[in-house]
């Protein structure tokens, strides 16, 4: 499909990002998962080729560059080879973390944490989920209180991206528990604040590069001016920066279906079964057929979404038909290319196995599914 998204520059960036993923993400991937992390120099090397802070204002050392399509291409370029670990560890910063960075932060926040991550020395990560509250942000039990000069945190957080090897980790808890939704703050809690500590790293099903931790905070001191925005005014700033976070997953699943695809359909264009290509069969020729047609309309989709965002007008419910339609269709995709990879599609040595178990958490984090469908649901049926 000719998408008539990128530009002369976008390609001139997607050239340099394919360079880089091939010297210092391929070769290293078996590593990473094995020891269940990737290596902090990454995002360093990534700052350094301008991969990394690419949205960070030039005065504090980034690339200046708004612009999504450029994320675009780096997920495309990372999903390729079925680097879905790096892609995810690089969306928690760039599109997760970095807009609270950029849009809450005042003046001497910005200079004291912006140049970090725009040279990748900084890793972020974002601490909203709770082992009993889940999805119900409304629900959550961790508190702040004030303490002269700090905030004593105290709580738990759990399934965070990036939580072993944080250094800046945005917490959201509750600072006036009679408030209700007016009642949650964000703090920016650094990696040696007394009180923080990080428990086990989870065991995932796929996905095993990517760090994913628990944290605690027992009376954890945050120092006053690592508040984040206004206090009380938590909710509404996740509300505000969820859309991007949504867009951003699913451009990812896209990046991703769309690499198992092309895994498929080289399989099944080579791998030959009774005297020819199992793609000349007619069961594998419609299958692909439908999987093309699916991939072509839902990119179209995505594509206006990225256009929307970047001019400011992406609303949370196209946000949240992007994000469900995009990974279930991930989900589809990688489940359908591996039946037509046979036996060869659940050895872990071949891409389209890691990519299934990799996908499935796709439409759970970031809101699940039946969430997203719960807020295009209200725009619908709401008077007027």
């Amino acid at each position: 499909m000719d998408r008539n998204l990128y530009t002369p520059d976008h390609d001139a960036f997607r050239d340099s990002v394919r360079k880089f993923v091939e010297r210092e993400v391929a070769p290293h991937l078996r590593t990473w998962e094995e020891q269940r992390l990737v290596d902090r120099r990454l995002w360093q090397a990534a700052a350094r080729q301008g991969i990394v802070g690419l949205a960070v204002p030039e005065e504090y050392g980034g690339g200046g560059e708004s612009d999504i399509r450029f994320r675009a291409v780096v997920m495309e370029e990372l999903a390729a080879i079925g680097a879905a670990s790096v892609q995810l560890g690089f969306s928690l910063t760039e599109d997760i973390a970095l807009p609270y960075f950029l849009e809450l932060t005042d003046e001497e926040q910005k200079r004291r944490w912006l140049p970090g991550l725009a040279a990748g020395d900084l890793i972020t990560a974002v601490a909203m989920t709770e082992p009993d509250a889940g999805s119900d942000l409304q629900g959550m039990r961790t508190s702040a209180v004030r303490d002269g000069g700090h905030w004593l945190l105290n709580g738990a957080k759990t399934f965070i991206t990036n939580g072993t090897q944080a250094d800046l980790v945005v917490v959201a808890a509750r600072t006036d528990p009679s408030a209700g939704s007016r009642g949650i703050s964000l703090f920016v809690v650094e990696r040696d604040t007394p009180g923080f500590s990080r428990g086990r790293k989870l065991e995932k099903i796929g996905l095993h590069g990517q760090d994913t931790a628990e944290l605690f905070f027992h009376d954890a001191r945050v120092p006053a001016e690592n508040l984040l925005g206004e206090p009380g005014h938590g909710l509404r700033s996740l509300i505000q920066c969820l859309p991007r976070e949504r867009l951003a997953i699913a451009m990812g699943a896209q990046a991703a279906a769309e690499a198992a695809f092309g895994w498929t359909l080289e399989y099944v264009r080579d791998r030959r079964a009774f005297g020819r290509p199992i793609a000349a069969f007619q069961n594998t020729a419609f299958t692909l057929a439908e999987l093309r047609t699916a991939l072509d309309v839902s990119q179209a989709f995505i594509d206006r979404a990225m256009l929307a965002a970047n001019d400011g007008r992406l609303t949370v419910e196209d946000a949240a038909k992007a994000k469900w339609w995009a990974t279930e269709l991930q989900q589809r995709v990688t489940d359908r290319g591996l039946q037509l990879h046979g036996g060869y599609g659940y050895m872990a040595e071949y891409p389209i196995a890691r990519a299934f178990l990799d996908g499935r958490v796709q439409s759970i984090y970031g809101g699940t599914n039946e969430i997203m469908k719960e807020i295009i649901s209200r725009q619908l049926i709401q008077p007027g």
